[in-house]
């Protein structure tokens, strides 16, 4: 998890207003309903880790209780974790794989919408802020990837990031020395990648970058700046190097 996400989450739990019960419903439940928060537990105690067939079987019946929307034939994998499910969108023929975090976590935001025949890899974290996450129909998001928002990420139709790639929709001010960068003022202008863009392994996209439909981002690339459509770009930082 980024800093952002951490020095939220912190603060939310140094609140001494609420009881430890109440913080837990908070910011993993995302409701104080004594039913949804019945229903959440039951689903992460007695079906979450379920193996095989069966396993897969029951989540199809019991994951949609706790979403907001899911579409026909969504698969889920075992040790899925929501947390905020009722702001979590799923569209059809959908794969979530094994052990991936998806956290709608917000008080005013959407959430997490994604679209249909869109795959989502083993390890892999969707992670909110108080931001929203848009995944288009047909994305694939490869095996230990995150996908971070405290605004607005958006991917498009389409889009294929391979494995370990980080998509970091937030930061913080650096600029008052003294201060820790963790105590300064959080910060997002969000991110846009077009579609039927395809990122390699391990690139890393930060805050408030869009890149162009049919881009290819090269493996390990940093993308601090705008990427232009159809263009190839490589590097530390990315550099565009050709058009495709």
């Amino acid at each position: 998890m980024n800093d952002t996400g951490i020095t939220r989450i912190r603060k939310e739990f140094e609140d001494s207003g609420r009881s430890s019960f109440q913080k837990y419903q908070d910011l993993f439940v995302g409701s104080r309903s004594i039913l949804k928060l019945i229903m959440y537990e039951f689903i992460n105690l007695f079906v979450s880790g379920l193996p095989g067939a069966f396993g897969i079987l029951l989540r199809s019946i019991f994951y949609p209780l706790i979403l907001e929307h899911t579409g026909r034939n969504v698969s889920f994998g075992h040790h899925i974790v929501f947390r905020h499910p009722w702001k979590v969108k799923i569209g059809d023929n959908t794969i979530i794989d094994d052990y991936s975090l998806l956290d709608a976590k917000g008080e005013t935001n959407e959430g997490i919408s994604i679209g249909k025949d869109v795959f989502v890899g083993r390890n892999t974290i969707l992670s909110c802020k108080n931001g929203n996450i848009r995944i288009g129909d047909g994305a694939n998001i490869g095996f230990n990837c995150e996908v971070f928002s405290s605004s607005e990420v958006e991917l498009g139709k389409n889009v294929l990031m391979a494995g370990y790639c980080y998509v970091i929709g937030g930061g913080h001010e650096f600029r008052e020395l003294g201060i820790p960068v963790v105590e300064q003022k959080e910060i997002s202008s969000g991110i846009n990648i077009g579609e039927n863009v395809w990122l390699g392994a391990s690139v890393k996209v930060l805050d408030g970058v869009s890149i162009g439909k049919d881009a290819i981002v090269g493996t390990g690339a940093v993308v601090a700046e705008n990427i232009p459509e159809g263009s190839v770009a490589v590097g530390i930082p990315a550099k565009v190097i050709k058009k495709r």
